[in-house]
Formats: C-alpha cells, structure tokens, sequence
C-alpha cells in the first residue's frame, strides 16, 4: 500500500484556499477541516499533538536518543486563491514519457512549453483536470511530514531527537507564521517541505512587501464631465503605467525583483489596486518600495488632492542573512540529500516560504523539495517518486541529526 500517495490525494481533495480580505485568523474556517484531520492521524498513530484556536496543528515525538538534536519539519494547508482549489480531481499518468498532457477540453501541457514536465520523464506524476489547481503547494510536503511522522512511530528503537511537526495556515497569504507557538516549538532548527523539485535545498528567498492603493476620483454625469470627472479607475491605471514597466514578474528572473499587481476593483469614485513587491537585494527592495511613495507624491500633486493613498507592509525578508552563518544546517541537509541517492542543489527561491519569517524570529529554517511543480495554478503536478525520495531525505535528516 503506497500510504504517500493515498495520504496526498486524501488531502488534496479538502478546499483548504486561503482569502487576503477576510483578515481572520485562519482566513478561512475550511483550512481546519484538513487540520482536523491531520490531527485525527497523529493521534492515532499516539503522537501527542493539538489543534490551536489559530488552526496550526503541532505534533511531538519524543527523542529516544540523548544529546541527538531537536529538529523541526513544517508545512502549510492552505492552498493559493489564484485560482480554483474545490472539488480537486486528480489522476496519475504512469511512466510520463513526455507526451502532451491534455487536462481538459482546452488545457494541455507539454515539455517544449513547461520544461519542468522534462524533469519528471519516466516517473508517475499526478495531474488535475484542468478545473482547478491541485494542491501540491503544499500538500505534497504535508503527506511527506505524516510520512515521516508514521516511520518514527512505526520503528521507535531507531535513534532521534524530538521531533517537533507543525502545519500552519495561510501561508499563501503571507500570514502563515503570525500566531507559531515558538513556546511549544522548541527545536534547534527546522526545515519546511515546501520547495519544488527533490533536491533543491533553499535558503535565499525574497524580501517581500505588500502595498495597498487607494484612488478618490471625482464622479459627475459622463454627459457634462469635460474638465470635471476625475475617473478612479484611471487613477489606478495611470498609477502603474509609472511604475517601471521591467520590473513586471512577466520580464523577470533569477535575481531580479519585481512588482506584482495582485488585484484591481472599483468604479468611477474610488478604486483599490493590491500588489506584491519582491527583490532578494534589500537596497533594490527599499527603493521599489520608495517608487510607490515617489508616484503617490506625483499624482496627488498634478491633480491637487490626496487622490493617492499607499500602504505598503513588509512581509517577510531574505532568510540568507540569517543563514549564512549557520551553514551547517544547509550542510546536513545536503548530506541527507546525498545519501538517498539525489544531487542536491540550491537556487534562490522567486517566492518565500514560512521558514523566511521563522528565521528572522529565531527558529533558523531553510526550505526543501517536496516533487511538486508549476504551482498556483490549474498546470500543477507532481512526481510520485520524487514525493518518495523527499520522504527519504526527511528521515535521513533525522538520521543524521542523531548522530
């Protein structure tokens, strides 16, 4: 029985997407429905664990072995709103020999067009049906956690520290680590299973704002407006039009920073407009950031009143400045990486993880892969055996930290 594989589309089908507007912790009440559950499962395999009011779930498994260290695996439930996340159909292709995948009626996928899909030819990969997202970010790293979970139990005279599980809410909003019982969470380090491809060890990611624009027009009858009307929701596309247009994550890569416009509504008298703003490099992120102020000043002064308001709020920052020091972390991941047989890798993460703000906080916690790819959207896939070798490389992690 392949209990992976099951746990993952047993999870996968729950609608656990996460919401920016409802400022509720967690933003969405059916997160719990899958935290529930995970509980339910610790449980029974006697793992002392709890759900908090916030909807993260912790589990302990007592060290057995002394002086081995203390480690920490995390993972989050919710899964991206950039597109739709209920009723999740998955279904596996067996030995993907690089084909195009056709999803649905008008979705296909192929290698020349996703390269990524070239990274899993022979393996088993898991697909939607186009309809929705799949939930692979991040539920192939919870499955792997539980997985991890289960062996420890299942072979409790193989020597480890504590083992302290978590699995957080609403990373995807950027609000995964806003309530993390670091009183109960007392590991020496951690890890998130939150990455992409096997092997990809990540410990530089983004600093990351979020900024929140508000337009007042001016409303009059279309039909006397010459020199009058003042329209919002040109305010709002005048406002990026300034913004510098190859800082667009559509002309972006590797390094490079950009700003991301995330959502636009209103109507003639006041417009909203949501961004995201990203640099690894903190100069370069400070500066993006001043843009935003630099326009606001701009516009309200050619049309005479404060027709701009901006908000920005950081989110979280580049974890390497805290990592760098402390490599050794990085280098038993590697080390675990290399005795199951994988090459391990490290490239900057274009995102960030609940680990960015762990680390800033005190709890050191870089990322790793979990066989998951082309996530947020209806595209998304993953790999069965990879999903297996991160399973492999977690309990090697532990392995290794006993030693």
């Amino acid at each position: 029985m392949d209990y992976l594989i099951e746990r993952f589309l047993r999870y996968v089908k729950i609608d656990t997407q996460s919401d920016h507007e409802t400022h509720t912790h967690p933003s969405t009440d059916k997160q719990k429905d899958l935290s529930r559950l995970l509980l339910k499962e610790l449980q029974d395999m006697h793992i002392e664990s709890h759900l908090d009011e916030f909807g993260y779930v912790y589990g302990l498994i007592p060290k057995n072995k002394e002086g081995a260290r203390a480690l920490g695996f995390i993972a989050h439930v919710d899964t991206s709103p950039d597109a739709p996340g209920a009723n999740v159909k998955p279904r596996i292709i067996k030995n993907y020999q690089g084909e195009t995948i056709q999803l649905n009626e008008t979705i296909s996928m192929h290698p020349k067009q996703f390269p990524s899909l070239s990274r899993v030819i022979g393996d088993d990969i898991i697909v939607t049906d186009g309809h929705t997202l799949l939930g692979a970010d991040d539920k192939c790293g919870v499955a792997e956690i539980m997985e991890l979970a289960r062996y420890f139990t299942e072979n409790p005279k193989e020597p480890h520290g504590d083992i302290y599980i978590c699995f957080t809410p609403d990373e995807e909003i950027g609000e995964g680590a806003d309530h993390f019982n670091y009183d109960y969470f007392k590991a020496d380090f951690a890890y998130t299973s939150d990455g992409s491809e096997v092997g990809g060890i990540e410990y530089e990611n983004f600093n990351a704002a979020t900024a929140k624009v508000s337009f007042i027009g001016k409303s009059i009858h279309p039909g006397s407006a010459k020199l009058k009307m003042i329209n919002a929701l040109h305010l709002a596309m005048e406002f990026h039009s300034l913004l510098p247009a190859f800082q667009n994550p559509s002309f972006t890569e590797n390094y490079e920073g950009f700003n991301h416009l995330t959502g636009l509504k209103g109507e003639v008298e006041k417009a909203f407009s949501n961004y995201i703003i990203r640099n690894h490099d903190m100069e370069k992120f400070n500066l993006q950031k001043k843009d935003f102020i630099r326009i606001m000043h701009y516009m309200n002064d050619k049309y005479g009143y404060e027709a701009v308001t901006v908000t920005t709020k950081d989110s979280y920052y580049n974890m390497y400045e805290k990592l760098k020091d402390n490599m050794y972390i990085i280098e038993l991941a590697e080390q675990a990486t290399k005795n199951v047989g994988v090459t391990p890798f490290a490239s900057p993460i274009r995102g960030g993880t609940d680990g960015a703000r762990l680390t800033y906080e005190g709890l050191l916690c870089p990322n790793l892969g979990t066989g998951g790819y082309q996530f947020h959207g209806r595209l998304e896939f993953a790999s069965i055996q990879q999903m297996h070798k991160a399973v492999e490389i977690l309990i090697e992690i532990v392995r290794l930290g006993a030693n």
